[in-house]
Formats: C-alpha cells, structure tokens, sequence
C-alpha cells in the first residue's frame, strides 16, 4: 500500500514536467512549420512577380506593335486622300478651263446672233414696206380690200373642208361599219343567245293576306298598341283599309319591308299577337331575311364562278335580290351582266374572269343608296375600294354609265353588257311619265339644230326620224347634224340600249298644168 502511495505522489509529481515538455514540443514544431510556410510563399509571390513581369512586357510589346499598324494604316489613309484631292483638283482645273473656253465660244456666238437679229429687223422692215406697196397695188387692181378678201378667202375654205371632213366621215364610217359590224353583231348575238339569265324581276310583295277581317282588330291591338309596336321596329307602315281579308305593308326600304312581311305572316299563322311576341317575331324574321340575303349572294357567286370575294360584298350583293330597277331584279341583272362580260370577253380573249367579277359587282352601289347619299356609281366604287377590290374592277363600276371615259377593255365589256340587260325587250318597264319626257326630249333636241324642220320620236325612242330643210342642209352636212345630234343626246340624256339617228332630206318640184 505503502509503495502505491508512493508510485502515485510520483506521478503527480512529474505530470507537469510531462506537460510542460510537451507544449514545448509542439511549439517548436509549429515553429517550423511556419517557417517552412513562410518560405514557400515568398517563393510563390517571387514567381508571380516574375510572370507579372514578363506578362507586362508582352503587353507592352503588342501595344507597341498595334500602335504601330494604326500608325502606319492613318499614313496610308492620308496619302490615299491627299491623292484623291490631288485628283479632283486636276479635274476641277481642267472644268474650269473647259468653261472658259465654252463661255468664250458663247460670247461670240451671242454678238454674232445680235448682228443677225440686227439684219433681220431691217429686213422686216423692208418686207413690210414691200408687203404695204404690194396689197395697195393689189387692193388698187381688184377693188376690195384686204380683209373683204381674207373674210372670202376664208369662207371658201370652211366651205371645201366641210365638204371633205364630210366625205371623209363617210368613208371612214364604211369602212369601220364593214369590219366592226358584223365582228360585234356575231360577239353580243353569242353572248345574249348563250345567256341564261331571267330578264324580269318578281314583284316585291307588300300585300298580305288575312284568314278573315277579323284579324284586323287583333294586328291593330287595344288601343292601337300592336300596330305602334309592329311599326316601330320594322320601320315600315300598315295600312288598313276597307280591302277584304289584306293588309298593305308600305316603306321605301325594300328588305325591311320583307323582314315586315315575314314578320305579320309568322304573327297571323301563330294567331298570338302582342307587344313581347311581335318584338319575338320581328326578331326572328330579320334573321331569317339575313341568311336568304346571305345564301342568295352566295348562289350569285357560285352561279358565275367568283370565287375569294369579300363576305361583306357576298352580303351586298345579296340585298341586291330586294331591290328593283323599272321592274327588273338587280340581282338577277348583275349575274346576268356577269354572264354577258365573261362570254364577250372570252371571244375577244380577255380575262373573263375580272370580266365576270367587274360585271357581278357593277350595280354594287344600289344595294347601299336607301342608307347612304349618293348616287350608286360613287357608292358603288367607295364599297369596292373599301374592300380593296382590283383597280380595273372599280374602274368598271366607275365607267359602267359613263360617269368617267372607260380606260381599259373590261370597263367597255361591262358596259356593253350592262346595255344588253338593260336594252332588249322584256328585261325592263319604264314609268309612263319618264317614258314620255324622254321622246319628248329627244324631239326637243333634234329641233334645235339649225336647217331642221321636223322630228319624230319612233320605236319607243329607240329612232329619232328628222326632216331637214333641202334648201339649207346639203347632203354632206347631213352627216355631221346627225353626228352633233347624237353628241348632244349622249350629253343630255340617259337612256337604255342606243338610239338610231335617221336624217331624211328630200326635194320636191311642184309645177301645175293649166
């Protein structure tokens, strides 16, 4: 026990020699480490000194290097523009010489014009002298003067040359006759035989039938309720009169008028007719006008073969199956016209397929001139650029009655086409008034011409038949009366088709036998 005791007070005691030894150990251990630590580094920052260093110098070297190139690149520069200068001042130089010499050669020409000027003023002088001594030498041997001569000198001369323009009308007339006569009579006689297109429109109804009178009562409603109601929102007025078992639907717009129609017939066959069920039914009705509107500008453009037209035409031209013109169908015209320019275009070997669509859209306009002033040539071109339709297509909507002379061979086409329509008998019907102010126009036209005694409207105002006065219009003027005559109705008038010019010049000898 005794030596346990002992062994560990020895322990005890020489534990912090042990400790000590050891912190000393490690610090010098670490001391160099730090040294060793130390050494490297200074190694490294040597190192990276040294290639810093040289990285300058290399730096230094292609600055130096480029520095010189630019130098070099500016001296090239330099000499290239100095060269040019050089260049330009040899040549303006050279201009300035030029022009020297031309304004040298210049002056002299211009003194040697002022002499000539000069000599020519005497001359003139000298002339009129002579000219003076001449005329009274000639006034002295004739006996009239100058101007008696001249004014009879020149009425020999309008005499001769009416009498050769006149020939020369004549012989240029046969001769065109001969060759565009029967050309142009075989072309439309084509087209027209092969159209199939109807000539007259039906008749727009506005009268429509009632299962009895008593359904009068109930369409005008308590008060006059239903009948406020129905003509508020259709637009249109009914009139209800003593007519038996019909109502009367009057308003200039023709497809509110149909919406109107529709309307009362779904009303009278449904038999409920109040304020909420007429708003139902005008509703319904305007949507179903709206789809035939649509369906019948899409059967025009199928049936004539235009195809990518804009859905906003498809629609206008569908309106164009409720509107009329002296009772034909516009619709129906425009398809027709259609037909018309595409067979005369292929037998003059256009493009009958612009033919077509310029002859479909022609009367494009009328489809718009109940909401928009104007009349339907403007509206029409105003549409057609709107939808960017071709410049050849608005310049033949534009020409079709002559508003602007036609440019190009489809306006010419459509117009012939549009006359055909119009023109042949059957297709239109006319107001008996416009109808007789019309001959009565053309009389009155033909009349005013000087040497005519009298004219008669004939054939519907298809011929002008005028008598002239023998002893004041020879033959040769005949030729141009009738031509000023047609002129003058062509400015004056607008009518279908064309209108035959017929001058009759006739001498009679009366004698009497006693």
């Amino acid at each position: 026990m005794q030596y346990l005791i002992g062994a560990l007070l020895a322990f005890i005691a020489a534990a912090p020699i042990f400790f000590f030894c050891g912190i000393f150990y490690r610090k010098r251990v670490a001391e160099k480490e730090i040294g060793s630590a130390e050494e490297q580094a200074k190694k490294i920052v040597e190192d990276a000194s040294r290639e810093a260093e040289a990285k300058k110098k290399e730096a230094l070297i292609e600055a130096k290097e480029e520095i010189l190139r630019s130098k070099n690149e500016a001296d090239r520069e330099i000499k290239e523009r100095r060269n040019e200068v050089s260049r330009l001042e040899r040549r303006i130089t050279q201009k300035e010489e030029t022009l020297d010499r031309k304004t040298e050669a210049l002056e002299r020409k211009d003194e040697q014009l002022n002499k000539k000027l000069q000599e020519n003023d005497q001359l003139r002088e000298e002339i009129k002298g002579v000219l003076a001594e001449h005329t009274a030498t000639l006034e002295r041997l004739s006996g009239i003067t100058a101007e008696e001569a001249k004014d009879e000198l020149i009425c020999r001369m309008e005499s001769e040359v009416k009498h050769e323009l006149a020939q020369r009308l004549d012989e240029l007339e046969s001769q065109f006759k001969e060759e565009a006569d029967d050309r142009a009579r075989n072309i439309l006689s084509l087209a027209i035989q092969r159209c199939a297109a109807d000539h007259v429109a039906e008749t727009t109804i506005s009268v429509v039938p009632l299962p009895n009178d008593e359904m009068k009562g109930r369409i005008i409603g308590r008060e006059g309720r239903n009948i406020r109601t129905f003509e508020t929102l259709t637009g249109m007025e009914l009139i209800i009169d003593d007519t038996p078992e019909a109502i009367t639907i009057s308003g200039f717009d023709p497809v509110r008028r149909e919406v109107a129609r529709i309307a009362l017939e779904k009303l009278i066959s449904d038999g409920r007719i109040h304020p909420s069920r007429i708003e139902e039914m005008v509703e319904k009705a305007r949507r179903e006008v709206d789809a035939v509107i649509k369906q019948a500008g899409e059967r025009a453009t199928f049936e004539v073969g235009i195809h990518g037209l804009n859905h906003e035409l498809v629609k206008l031209l569908g309106r164009l199956k409720f509107r009329t013109s002296y009772g034909q169908n516009i619709l129906k015209h425009s398809t027709e016209v259609a037909y018309l320019s595409g067979i005369i275009a292929n037998e003059l070997g256009v493009d009958a397929n612009l033919a077509r669509r310029a002859g479909l859209l022609h009367d494009i306009g009328k489809a718009m001139t109940q909401e928009v002033d104007g009349s339907h040539v403007e509206i029409g071109v105003d549409i057609a650029r709107k939808y960017r339709e071709n410049k050849d297509v608005i310049h033949a909507i534009e020409a079709h009655h002559n508003d602007v002379e036609p440019r190009s061979i489809v306006a010419v086409i459509v117009q012939a086409a549009d006359a055909i329509s119009a023109a042949r008998p059957g297709a239109r019907r006319e107001d008996l008034e416009n109808y007789i102010k019309r001959l009565q126009k053309l009389e009155e036209i033909s009349c005013s011409f000087e040497g005519v005694e009298k004219a008669f409207a004939i054939q519907a105002g298809r011929e002008i038949r005028i008598m002239v006065k023998p002893e004041s219009v020879t033959d040769e003027g005949m030729k141009l009366i009738a031509r000023e005559i047609a002129h003058k109705i062509e400015s004056e008038l607008e009518y279908p088709g064309q209108i035959k010019i017929n001058l009759i010049r006739e001498s009679r000898a009366v004698d009497y036998a006693k």
